[in-house]
């Protein structure tokens, strides 16, 4: 069913010919963002002891910093999307970059946690401005035979994030301050930006955006099918890779000096999955949607038994990496086509989406670990959700919802698209 359904989504024989050629460079510089962004929001959780000892806050106030990033991303991306919708795409991503630096410095220098706290709103609205329009600017320049497989090369700084940024960040933390880390992530932005600039191709002449028009595009019943399917889906891996610390010490036995290197094993396997899931969605998006969800639900369900074993922990959360951060680049592959006569407003809701899952997740999670499910509460919920985008996602297969994205569609994409040399 899914292969009949993503037919209708195939490029064209000469998009594919075109499609062949190596990836802009703008698709790996804009890697750098994604790192930054990521990095940036879950380093918080590594620095929570001496954040909370420098402003003199409790721990659990300090966690609000996580909190307050993962709802500015949620909110502010749509928002950031509209706001700067007759932007350059190029001037936006510069403009983000900048405003990403500027809220790192305010935190650096400031002595008030509630003045920490409004930096870190700005420094999500800037960052959910980058991601939207990142993601536009790596399909365009790729072309639309490469549009999810560049989505995947982007969005492999997540994978980079965890495996690097976050445990070189906490290090540095531990050494130079929680304020050092910051005035870092604000230089490599500051850095990032004219390099990301020199390298994004100027806007094509589309005429005057409008606001209804955008949000025409995006309001269509396929649209709310696929973004509760990408909410549920990366709930469920999310709230599995969130809770990962109690089970791994608590019921693996893996001691605490080395859970960082599950986070890192998880990391390596992101990093896969996402240029894995990019090759094959561009060809078959729903029929890698649902693979990599029911991979998800089958690794998970494979934790609960064997995650009294420390070898087996490591192997299943390396292979959850694979199968879960296949999901980012696939959901916004096909938001960006179902909607796209509005891509950047696509790609936003796209990232509210997975930053929506993984705050559910990790509310109900927090409940489940609680009760008297213990560690692997959260590891219920998280099954539970991916079974249930699963289901969302049969339910568009069976509906032929992706059919809808046919000719137009593609027409509308490919005319987005520069001619590539």
């Amino acid at each position: 069913m899914t292969q009949s359904t993503d037919a209708a989504l195939e490029p064209s024989d000469a998009a594919t010919t075109i499609g062949r050629a190596r990836l802009p460079l703008v698709v790996p510089l804009l890697t750098l963002g994604t790192f930054l962004m990521i990095t940036t929001e879950y380093i918080v959780a590594g620095l929570l002891q001496e954040i909370a000892a420098d402003l003199q806050v409790g721990v659990a106030q300090v966690g609000l910093l996580i909190t307050a990033f993962a709802v500015g991303m949620i909110v502010g991306s749509p928002v950031m999307a509209l706001a700067t919708l007759r932007l350059p795409r190029r001037a936006t991503l510069v403009l983000a970059l900048v405003v990403f630096a500027i809220g790192h410095v305010i935190a650096a220098l400031s002595e008030s946690f509630t003045l920490v706290l409004v930096a870190r709103v700005i420094t999500a609205l800037a960052a959910g401005a980058f991601w939207a329009v990142a993601a536009v600017v790596a399909t365009t320049a790729a072309g639309p035979a490469n549009s999810t497989r560049a989505l995947g090369v982007m969005m492999s700084g997540v994978g980079l994030a965890t495996v690097a940024g976050v445990p070189l960040g906490a290090f540095a933390g531990q050494l130079l301050g929680w304020r050092g880390t910051f005035w870092a992530l604000a230089a490599l932005a500051a850095l990032a930006a004219p390099v990301i600039a020199k390298f994004t191709p100027a806007d094509e002449d589309g005429g005057v955006p409008s606001v209804r028009r955008e949000l025409r595009a995006v309001a269509t019943g396929r649209m709310a099918i696929l973004i509760v399917a990408t909410v549920l889906a990366t709930g469920g891996y999310m709230t599995a890779f969130s809770y990962l610390s109690p089970l791994a010490t608590d019921r693996a036995g893996i001691p605490g000096w080395a859970v960082p290197l599950v986070f890192v094993v998880f990391g390596v396997g992101a990093i896969i999955g996402t240029n894995l899931a990019g090759r094959f969605a561009d060809k078959r998006p729903l029929t890698t949607f649902v693979t990599t969800t029911a991979a998800t639900v089958m690794i998970m369900l494979l934790l609960i038994p064997l995650s009294t074993s420390a070898t087996a922990t490591f192997a299943l959360m390396f292979l959850l990496g694979i199968a879960g951060m296949g999901v980012p680049p696939v959901g916004t592959g096909l938001a960006v086509r179902f909607a796209a006569a509005a891509p950047t407003l696509a790609a936003a809701i796209s990232v509210s989406a997975f930053n929506g899952g993984t705050a559910i997740g990790t509310w109900f999670g927090a409940s489940a670990l609680e009760s008297s499910l213990g560690v692997i509460g959260p590891l219920t919920v998280a099954i539970a959700m991916a079974v249930l985008g699963l289901i969302t996602l049969t339910v568009m297969a069976t509906l032929r919802l992706t059919r809808a994205a046919d000719d137009a569609d593609v027409q509308v994409n490919a005319q987005c698209v520069p001619a590539q040399p």
